[in-house]
């Protein structure tokens, strides 16, 4: 096969690796980031955790079992005095161990009750809650920053598109103006005013290239999805970045409870009650069961201590009263109950102020798409003018100037349609997350 023909193969299969490469919406960069994003592992992890913790705290009330073996060289042997008159006129000195001392217990503990384990074995439900609620939450982050970074790729891209338009022109009229000075129709000077403005272009077209890629690096980033490797974004399938005709922000009520955070802080209010009454309950009394088996041997020397033991077993009650600790525990009560205080106050504080950021981002969406439109109705008015004064220009009927100035309101109203997209895509995002439907939002797209 000649150099040509491998030349022809090669230009005829490029379009179709092209095709075979995904494009990825923005749905589908979701689902890779909600899957990928090494943060779901820290919580994850977190979730692992608070079920080793329920674990930790039921096993306060499962029995316990302990062996304890000690071995004692008593160097000088203690002596105990018995009284003269008891065994004879003088005092008599007796030794009740010997010079090596074996003593092995095994024994068992049993809570039988105790209030403030059985107050504090409820907050493990909530330690489950609050771990799955934390996950939820990160996943919500997961889904507004890869959105956001999407939208941006998306304005970037629309910016890039426009701006070569618009270099586009500048070198037509370059051409044109080029020719005309060669005539001697017209002035160098027109053809450096068309040329700043080109160049202008090119430098903007650079900033946005720059842009955009730093942009996608983070999608990437937020993705999960390795920096080094390319990403295509899909700009052809505009389902998920199309903006809506009308928006209805009076559609859906606000709920302060569809907010994961306000969620957490129930959950918080929740545990602060519970720990309140777990000191509460430690002034109760406790009652504990326990059997106690072991062996204890005595020997002059060390080989009769641990071979010629004695056995003896035990089995009782342990109840436990506190009487003299009212100080302490009545000032941590005192601070349970104001910290379980504050936390339902703040848990209405919290209620006022995500109304509030709710109201001020269903404004702001309104005002973001009613900007968005007048806007890109302002672009078509540029546009149309623009064509106007370039039919005068090349009649001879206005100058330069005024071409310049028409080209410069396209621009204008270019960058204003370019903010006003960016503003609604955000505004979106915004009331999504004061509206705690982030999830809802993903699952629609």
């Amino acid at each position: 096969m000649t150099k040509k023909n491998i030349l022809l193969a090669l230009i005829c299969l490029l379009p179709l690796q092209l095709l075979a490469q995904q494009l990825w919406s923005l749905k589908e960069c979701l689902d890779y980031g909600l899957k990928n994003n090494r943060s779901n592992t820290v919580y994850e992890n977190e979730k692992r955790a608070a079920d080793a913790q329920a674990k930790e705290a039921l096993a306060d009330y499962l029995p316990k079992v302990s062996v304890t073996g000690t071995l004692d060289d008593n160097l000088k042997v203690q002596q105990s005095i018995i009284p003269a008159g008891i065994f004879g006129p003088e005092p008599l000195r007796v030794a009740f161990t010997q010079k090596y001392n074996a003593n092995g217990v095994a024994q068992l503990d049993q809570t039988i009750y105790d209030q403030s384990l059985l107050t504090g074995l409820k907050a493990n439900k909530f330690n489950r809650q609050q771990a799955e609620l934390n996950l939820q939450q990160n996943q919500e982050v997961i889904i507004f920053n890869i959105s956001n970074a999407y939208y941006q790729i998306f304005v970037y891209r629309e910016q890039l598109r426009l701006l070569r338009e618009n270099l586009q022109t500048y070198r037509k009229q370059m051409d044109i103006t080029g020719l005309q000075v060669q005539k001697g129709v017209t002035l160098k000077k027109d053809l450096d005013k068309v040329t700043v403005n080109y160049n202008n272009a090119v430098s903007q077209i650079r900033v946005a290239e720059s842009s955009l890629t730093l942009s996608e690096n983070q999608l990437k980033y937020n993705m999960g999805y390795p920096i080094n490797s390319q990403l295509l974004i899909d700009s052809t399938n505009r389902a998920d970045i199309a903006v809506p005709s009308n928006i209805n922000a009076n559609s859906q009520q606000f709920a302060a409870t569809n907010r994961t955070d306000y969620r957490l802080s129930e959950i918080n209010a929740k545990l602060l009650d519970i720990d309140q009454q777990r000191i509460k309950a430690g002034a109760l009394p406790k009652l504990t069961g326990y059997a106690r088996y072991g062996a204890v041997g005595f020997g002059s020397s060390l080989g009769p201590a641990l071979t010629d033991l004695n056995p003896y077993s035990a089995i009782g009650l342990k109840l436990t009263i506190p009487l003299f600790d009212f100080f302490k525990r009545n000032a941590q009560v005192s601070q349970a109950k104001y910290k379980s205080l504050n936390a339902a106050e703040n848990l209405k504080l919290d209620e006022g102020k995500y109304q509030l950021e709710y109201e001020n981002a269903r404004t702001k969406l309104v005002k973001a798409q009613s900007n968005l439109e007048s806007d890109k109705r302002n672009i078509e008015l540029a546009q149309s003018v623009f064509r106007t004064t370039d039919l005068q220009f090349q009649k001879g009927v206005t100058d330069l100037t005024d071409w310049l100035n028409a080209q410069n309101s396209i621009k204008e109203a270019q960058n204003n349609y370019l903010n006003s997209l960016y503003s609604f895509y955000q505004a979106r995002l915004d009331m999504e997350k004061a509206g705690g439907t982030l999830k809802t939002f993903y699952n629609g797209l």
